[in-house]
């Protein structure tokens, strides 16, 4: 088993820079999470980590050993792909052992190597099939199957859901977090699926533009975001920002937009009394929007008026998209709420749990004020 340190890794494609001073060390044992949009990075950061791409400048290291020369097949990884990439003339046990042929290893240790994977996939019953004759989830199972024969250091997933329906990316989601539980391994797993990062990862490390925006634990990026988009990319669905201002008036704090006025708690004067007159980006997560009808106890809500402009019902919650003003917003209710489209509606602002942005000390990435 081993760590995993990122030492001001650059990755650059020609004029294109892929990965930009990237900085961090995955522990002992860990699951982490590498998490972004599409063309963010992450990807590329795995497969630098794998020696499928050279790095342009940095050092990366698996426990204490520099890697950067290490050929792919001598770093002690093992690498699961989106695509699954099974042989499709071979059996799901020619595929799973294939790699340690390659290598040498006597036939017992491969028999004993593969049953005791296909065991804790429960895939023990398709060990004669060829990957024509699996479904996508049992393939993905394979893939995973011929990881983890090899009994790696570490292991990298990239994106080995996304082929998969919403039903059995659940199901798989919890089979890989139950493996890591069991193995003891690393674990370093990419994805842009924000709710497959908060549901696996012990920590997660979010990437935009190729650039590490924060790393720490689910919780802590859901409830204290470093930037803007952090606090926009996690959480779903999305946090709602609003152009806005701090004021005071009369010894108490305001955040005001051109659409509503909300008093800020006495508690957090401290913090934003010195952006006092500034402008800012006002931030309030969906579920802290309701419908005061159906009140939370103890929450100090400020009301909002706005317009009904779409509703989604969930089953156990309401969507309801709005308007206030110029501003476009989203708010998860009570399912018991009776909504009609072009409505309006007092919506309760749940000022304990607001973020505010400083927009003057980074236009392009507002950073979070604490």
């Amino acid at each position: 088993m081993a760590s995993v340190t990122f030492d001001h890794v650059v990755k650059k494609f020609g004029d294109v820079l892929a990965v930009n001073d990237l900085s961090f060390t995955i522990d002992d044992k860990e699951f982490l999470v590498l998490v972004g949009p599409s063309g963010c990075g992450k990807t590329t950061a795995l497969r630098c980590l794998a020696g499928l791409e050279e790095i342009t400048s940095g050092t990366i290291k698996i426990g204490d050993q520099v890697v950067n020369d290490i050929p792919p097949k001598d770093r002690d990884i093992a690498m699961v792909f989106q695509s699954y990439a099974l042989y499709p003339h071979m059996t799901v046990f020619e595929n799973m052992a294939f790699g340690l042929k390659l290598r040498k290893m006597p036939k017992e240790e491969i028999q004993k190597r593969v049953d005791a994977a296909a065991k804790t996939l429960e895939i023990q019953n398709l060990l004669n099939r060829k990957p024509r004759e699996l479904s996508g989830g049992q393939r993905q199972r394979v893939a995973v199957g011929r990881a983890i024969v090899r009994e790696p250091k570490v292991f990298l997933f990239d994106e080995p859901l996304s082929n998969l329906d919403a039903k059995l990316r659940v199901q798989t989601r919890k089979e890989i977090t139950k493996l890591h539980n069991s193995l003891k391994t690393t674990f370093i797993y990419v994805t842009h699926d924000q709710v497959e990062a908060m549901t696996m990862g012990t920590r997660i490390a979010v990437i935009n533009h190729g650039v590490l925006q924060q790393v720490d634990t689910p919780q802590t990026l859901y409830d204290s975001p470093a930037n803007q988009f952090v606090a926009g990319f996690i959480g779903s669905p999305s946090m709602n920002f609003f152009q806005a201002k701090i004021s005071k008036s009369d010894g108490k704090l305001f955040v005001v937009t051109d659409s509503f006025k909300l008093e800020i708690p006495k508690e957090k004067n401290k913090v934003y009394g010195p952006y006092d007159g500034k402008k800012v980006i006002f931030g309030i997560r969906p579920e802290d929007i309701y419908n005061p009808e159906f009140p939370s106890t103890g929450i100090k809500a400020a009301p909002v008026e706005c317009k009904v402009d779409l509703l989604e019902l969930m089953g156990d919650e309401i969507y309801v998209y709005l308007m206030s003003g110029s501003h476009d917003l989203v708010a998860r209710v009570d399912p018991r709420s009776k909504y009609t489209l072009g409505s309006k509606v007092q919506m309760a602002f749940d000022m304990s749990k607001f973020h505010i942005f400083d927009i003057e000390q980074n236009p392009e990435n507002p950073i979070a004020i604490r």
